[in-house]
């Protein structure tokens, strides 16, 4: 029986003798949000060809591979899944459309939009990242709205309203913790309890918002119970 070392020694000598090498190709580039570095980075997609390799030559094709996703910055490759996760950028404008999107269904659904009302709303708006919007700018926002597609304020949450919820909340709700979506809810419910109590429109319109927030029926009761306006 050999020694270990020598085992060792023939089989490094036979790894340099043979392998197995890719050759990558770049097929595009773009920017993503990188798991190895935390950041947004750009990336180049590449597919690869891989050959063996005698002495260091490649002889023979040994088929195709990836395509892979490869930071320019840490040069680590990952499968291009990664480019489903948004950009800290994208995120961020993702996350203001849907708070924005939220104000305006439930002043929208709330029927009467008393200052109160469009005070909480513009700062849940501004807070997510809408520095200069007014209470008067969201008004009249949601004015030309309701002439625009003929909503009736104070009217339950019909077909139209559920899908702009739907389309900005949906794409979202996968990259927030509970805690996000919760809040994302809970600003909503702040919005409907500034003027008073839930209506039945504002009731139906949260109940849409936990939906596409994936928030189940119960626990949108149990937020809604123990929403409070910021004092």
């Amino acid at each position: 029986m050999l020694p270990v070392r020598g085992r060792i020694g023939r089989a490094a000598r036979r790894s340099r003798v043979l392998g197995i090498r890719t050759a990558w190709t770049a097929v595009g580039d773009g920017e993503f949000f990188c798991p190895g570095c935390g950041g947004d980075r750009n990336y180049q997609r590449l597919t690869g060809r891989r050959r063996f390799t005698l002495l260091g030559l490649p002889v023979l094709p040994r088929g195709d591979t990836g395509p892979v996703v490869e930071c320019a910055a840490c040069r680590r490759h990952f499968g291009t899944d990664v480019l489903d996760h948004p950009t800290t950028t994208r995120f961020s404008a993702m996350l203001r459309d849907a708070v924005h999107t939220v104000a305006l269904a439930v002043l929208a659904t709330g029927g009467t939009r008393t200052r109160p009302s469009l005070t909480a709303a513009a700062g849940a708006v501004r807070e997510a990242g809408f520095e200069g919007c007014t209470e008067d700018q969201l008004d009249a926002l949601v004015e030309a709205l309701a002439a625009d597609t003929g909503r009736v304020f104070g009217a339950p949450c019909g077909p139209g309203l559920a899908i702009e919820l739907h389309e900005a909340l949906d794409p979202l709700a996968p990259h927030l913790a509970p805690a996000g979506r919760e809040s994302i809810l809970l600003q909503g419910a702040r919005i409907a309890l500034a003027d008073g109590p839930y209506t039945a429109a504002e009731r139906e319109v949260l109940a849409t918002v936990g939906a596409a927030l994936t928030i189940t029926s119960d626990e949108v009761t149990r937020l809604l119970a123990t929403a409070r306006t910021p004092s």
